[in-house]
């Protein structure tokens, strides 16, 4: 017969393992979101957020932190991070003229104006630095305070500010060109 458990307050792993992964779920569409923004692909976003959420699974006990989501975001930050040195490593520079030069030329040009908004900032947040890139999606998209995104992505608040302040002026200067195309087709 198996002896009570000496601390009743105690919870069982497969209990701890539940919560924690119940407190992570809520948080998959933002991770995925920041995962799809980071690679710029669909399946590779799939890729690393399940890797990242098997990974705050196995590694639930490092979590110090208040709410779980800036601790999941960090995690697919530095999978994505990981993922992409790694896959830079095996393409050349051709190959990667080649995948920017795809992507632009499938950019839709003749449909509803509201759809070709969505579509250029879009394609202005994806011209944006890797750096700039992921402040804007965590701020402006995923709605993070300052503090998460210098959290997730381990610099100081101000440069977290900093880098928010040149994303935003760099995507007016982007969005400024397509304003004037979409002005000169009027």
């Amino acid at each position: 017969m198996p002896s009570p458990d000496p601390d009743p307050d105690r919870a069982s792993p497969t209990t701890a393992s539940r919560a924690i992964r119940d407190d992570l779920l809520p948080h998959l569409d933002a991770a995925y979101n920041l995962a799809r923004w980071l690679s710029r692909s669909d399946q590779d976003a799939q890729d690393i957020v399940q890797e990242s959420f098997l990974r705050a699974l196995r590694f639930a006990d490092q979590c110090r932190q208040e709410s779980v989501r800036p601790w999941l975001l960090q995690i697919v930050r530095n999978t994505c991070h990981t993922k992409l040195a790694r896959d830079r490593a095996k393409t050349s520079p051709a190959e990667m003229l080649d995948e920017v030069q795809a992507s632009d030329a499938t950019a839709p040009d003749r449909i509803l104006q509201r759809r070709q908004d969505v579509g250029a900032v879009r394609s202005a947040i994806e011209l944006l630095p890797d750096e700039f890139r992921e402040v804007i999606v965590l701020r402006e998209i995923e709605g993070l305070a300052y503090k998460e995104i210098a959290q997730i992505t381990a610099v100081p608040i101000g440069t977290v500010m900093s880098r928010l302040s040149r994303g935003r002026e760099r995507l007016r200067e982007l969005l400024a060109d397509y304003r004037a195309e979409v002005s000169d087709e009027l």
